[in-house]
């Protein structure tokens, strides 16, 4: 099968196109036939050097696809009531950029009526990431507020659209006045140029001094003390990414004052048994969301993996310099030969 693999740790010019032996589904897994593969900030950070690939999980990046099952363990599928000739979608731990993936069962949803592999495989990383760290760890109910960091990265337009359908106040920061649009024009009842204004006045102003409920933080860093002022009594702040920084100085006494909760996760290294809860709870809370129309996948940029022109980076290579350059709206999606 052909593949996207990273030469070596580098810039994006080291996704090379490579052919390796076509993989088999073991017991609990299927085998996909890719029609495209979302691109994540962990496949960037993997392609660094800087995020390293879990005991067993392929080396090849991508924790994201769609396609058609072609085969894999009968009872397994039955059990999620899939079957050879679906179409799906899957959250992997790696092995996305390909033309094969091996994911487990308990991993895959049916593709929601309506929908395009494209959009499809959109889906899974941000939408496991949001509702295992929004709704499951932040708790996020009806009638509260939640602040997003990053609002126009994928998980943001994802965290956006998810709190408005459960009857949140979606505040959410971005890098320009175009982004902060694109925000509102998802859903956002409020957007804030973090580079123009202060978010932590500009949330208590905009929550009557009170504060906020939830923060999804993909900062860290500073932002950590920033955030524990901006929360209201009894706020949670939810860290899933340290783009800023590894070290957090933030005042302990408004924690123990406040009753505040400061927690995060990463999802690639848990167990397929958490995953496939988080799954389930997909299916059927944001599925009939997604089929209906009232969430839609926010697609930037289609790349076709493997194409580019003599001496030029594969579309991998220019997917990646595109997450890089911070100015898209959404998600970024590659796709392979049979799309």
């Amino acid at each position: 099968m052909n593949v996207i693999e990273i030469q070596s740790p580098g810039a994006p010019e080291v996704l090379v196109s490579a052919q390796r032996p076509d993989p088999v589904a073991g017991a609990g897994e299927l085998l996909i036939r890719v029609a495209a593969s979302g691109v994540n900030r962990p496949d960037v950070l993997q392609r660094k050097g800087m995020y390293p690939v879990p005991p067993g999980a392929s080396d090849i990046p991508g924790l994201e696809v769609a396609g058609v099952v072609v085969s894999g363990d009968a009872l397994a599928m039955a059990a999620c009531g899939l079957a050879v000739g679906d179409r799906v979608c899957a959250l992997v731990a790696g092995g996305g950029y390909a033309e094969l993936c091996v994911a487990p069962v308990a991993q895959c949803l049916p593709v929601p009526e309506g929908l395009t592999d494209i959009e499809a495989a959109s889906l899974p990383e941000t939408f496991f990431t949001v509702w295992s760290n929004v709704f499951d760890r932040g708790r996020l109910q009806a009638g509260e507020t939640l602040l997003i960091q990053g609002g126009s990265s994928g998980i943001g337009v994802t965290a956006i659209q998810m709190a408005k359908a459960a009857g949140a106040t979606v505040i959410v920061t971005a890098g320009s006045d175009d982004k902060c649009q694109a925000c509102l024009a998802l859903g956002a009842d409020h957007a804030i140029n973090y580079k123009t204004t202060d978010f932590v006045a500009e949330a208590k102003r905009l929550t009557g001094g009170a504060g906020v409920n939830v923060i999804l933080d993909m900062v860290a860093g500073d932002y950590v003390a920033r955030e524990v002022e901006a929360l209201a009594d009894d706020g949670r702040l939810v860290i899933i990414a340290v783009q800023g920084g590894l070290d957090s100085g933030f005042n302990a006494g408004a924690v123990l004052r406040r009753r505040l909760t400061i927690t995060g996760s990463t999802l690639r290294p848990r167990p397929i048994e958490f995953k496939g809860a988080i799954a389930r709870a997909l299916r059927e809370n944001v599925w009939p969301a997604l089929e209906s129309g009232r969430i839609k996948p926010v697609i930037h940029s289609v790349f076709a993996a493997t194409q580019a022109g003599a001496g030029l980076p594969t579309g991998a290579a220019q997917a990646h310099a595109l997450m890089e350059s911070n100015q898209h709206v959404g998600k970024i999606v590659l796709t392979w030969a049979q799309a």
